[in-house]
């Protein structure tokens, strides 16, 4: 009889393969060689190198018999020879369905969101969830509010009482399943589980169904529900409402409803987190000469002291003032960021004014103007 090839090799890895490493070169060949997947002429040749794939990843997944192979060779795992702990079925198929499980479903389609009812009868399915974007403005973002939404919501139909058969009539046992919503496929050497495709996993057939449901036992109708939005909430924060998304099948909980959070956008703050950020427009003269100048808050007005002298883009912090967000303790920062305007459309009197103003400064030189002073010496000295 022709000796074994190397397991190693039949995976294609290297002696110090990591079981992940070992665990995905199995899984590839499993994908590649699976009978169900190779029909024809070549289906005999895939079957027996999916066969010898499976018995290495036996072998090399197993700690033990691993030690004992990278030792003996085949005769350490070989049973015959007593080295071992047995062959590659001695210890069942839970090697094989840990690797192999986790592709069933691209193979066999299988389907995930489920359960089994209770006694193994019909599949029961979670509902599925629901999202609601709601537009609040900054001040109700940062105080809070309750208001109400319009969701979609689903009643019990009162034409047929919620069996969505037609009047008169009623739903039958599914033929196909009698009536436990799931029947069995055969795969190559495997019994797959699957939901009923005729009944859909419900157990029953509607010969007739009810024209105001179309079977279906429920309609769809519109709810009011009342929404509480907390204090400091942020943009893209959802709020969860258990149990107001769609209804389950068979039996099954209802999916959730997520209220997801869009902030208008404010005419004077922007938003950083807790801290809020303004623009302060201030005349060239107040900034030179200095004063108190009003700011606005969320809370109503403030004041800021102006030194002389004060330059653009210089920033005065509010402690306090900003925002307090759902997981702070205390409330972020106000930034104002000071904007000098020059003044546009003068009339010939104020030119002359600030031509005379211009003249008398560029006398003072440096005193006046430190900046201006430092930057014509940096450009001086860049073209020496």
């Amino acid at each position: 009889m022709a000796s074994k090839r190397d397991y190693y090799e039949i995976l294609g890895v290297a002696k110090n393969a990591t079981e992940e490493d070992i665990k995905k070169a199995y899984r590839k060949l499993a994908m590649k060689h699976h009978p169900d997947r190779n029909q024809g002429d070549g289906a005999k040749k895939s079957e027996e190198s999916f066969k010898e794939a499976k018995e290495a990843y036996e072998m090399l997944s197993d700690a033990q018999k691993r030690a004992a192979y990278d030792q003996y060779g085949h005769a350490g795992v070989d049973p015959n020879m007593g080295a071992g702990r047995g062959g590659p079925g001695a210890e069942g198929f839970g090697g094989f369905a840990e690797a192999f499980g986790d592709i069933f479903g691209d193979i066999f389609g299988g389907q995930g969101g489920q359960r089994r009812g209770a006694g193994g009868g019909q599949q029961v399915y979670r509902g599925s969830d629901l999202s609601y974007a709601m537009e609040i403005t900054l001040e109700e973002a940062a105080r809070g509010k309750e208001t109400q939404i319009r969701i979609p919501s689903w009643e019990g139909c009162e034409t047929c009482g919620g069996t969505g058969a037609k009047p008169g009539t009623s739903a039958k046992t599914c033929g196909s399943c009698q009536g436990s919503g799931t029947v069995h496929m055969r795969q190559g050497f495997f019994s797959i589980q699957q939901t009923c495709p005729h009944c859909h996993g419900s157990g029953k057939i509607i010969p007739d169904p009810c024209t105001t449901c179309n079977g279906q036992g429920k309609v769809k109708k519109q709810k009011t529900l009342e929404v509480k939005i907390p204090a400091g909430i942020n943009e893209g924060m959802r709020i969860r409402s258990a149990g107001n998304g769609e209804p389950g099948v068979n039996g099954g909980p209802s999916g959730d409803l997520y209220i997801e959070i869009r902030i208008k956008q404010h005419e004077i703050f922007e938003r950083d987190g807790d801290d809020l950020h303004c623009t302060m427009p201030v005349s060239m003269i107040t900034a030179a000469l200095g004063g108190n100048i009003e700011v606005p808050t969320l809370g109503g007005k403030a004041e800021i002291e102006l030194p002389e002298g004060t330059q653009h883009g210089k920033t005065f912090r509010l402690r306090g003032k900003g925002i307090k967000g759902v997981r702070s303790s205390y409330p972020g920062d106000l930034y104002c960021h000071i904007a000098i305007e020059t003044p546009v459309k003068l009339t010939e009197h104020q030119k002359k004014l600030l031509k005379e103003l211009d003249e008398s400064l560029k006398k003072g030189g440096e005193r006046h103007s430190p900046n201006a002073k430092s930057w014509t010496d940096r450009v001086k000295d860049l073209f020496k």
